[in-house]
């Protein structure tokens, strides 16, 4: 019993030694920052530009055979799920950033391979802040995850709810960035 715990200590806490060395940057959103009209939605009573943010990832785990980027809202008011903005999945394991605008809709700027899972406003590509007029800023937590697969194989259709939990079951390690939106009008 007492090798066993020793053994789940030393594990986790190499774990937890690499995963502090992963991390996600992005030259438009500074750490639990205010996320600029740029990125905004345009649409739902917003008028952004609907432009994903560039991102950056530094120090994945070594074995990473693809990435996937998530980017969700978990203080929506939609009765516990939050809301997702944009979900790219089989980044190939040489992608390191995403440039401004790669969430285009058709997938035209994202590397070759990738794809683009409907978000909670109906389709692919980035769809940008747009809380609620009133609502406290929400958070937007942006996660690259890395993955111990090459590519995740998800039925035409999938949900986000269900390519969230495939990303989840392939991950080796993660890192988050977390920026702020709120409308006051």
């Amino acid at each position: 019993m007492k090798q066993t715990i020793l053994a789940l200590c030393l594990a986790s806490a190499g774990l937890a030694a690499h995963a502090g060395g992963f991390r996600l940057e992005s030259p438009e959103i500074r750490p639990h920052g205010t996320i600029a009209n740029e990125q905004v939605f345009n649409g739902f009573g917003c008028s952004g530009g609907n432009v994903s943010p560039a991102l950056e990832w530094k120090n994945p785990p070594k074995d990473a055979r693809s990435f996937a980027v998530l980017v969700h809202d978990p203080d929506a008011p939609t009765g516990g799920s939050g809301w997702w903005h944009w979900l790219v999945i089989n980044l190939p394991a040489t992608t390191t950033a995403l440039p401004l605008g790669a969430g285009k809709s058709d997938g035209a700027a994202l590397p070759t391979g990738a794809m683009q899972i409907n978000t909670d406003f109906g389709g692919p590509g980035w769809g940008g802040p747009c809380p609620p007029v009133g609502d406290k800023p929400h958070r937007y937590h942006f996660t690259v995850h890395a993955l111990k697969v090459d590519k995740l194989e998800v039925p035409p259709g999938a949900s986000a709810a269900l390519v969230g939990f495939l990303v989840n079951a392939n991950s080796l390690g993660k890192a988050t960035l977390t920026g702020k939106y709120g409308r006051s009008k």
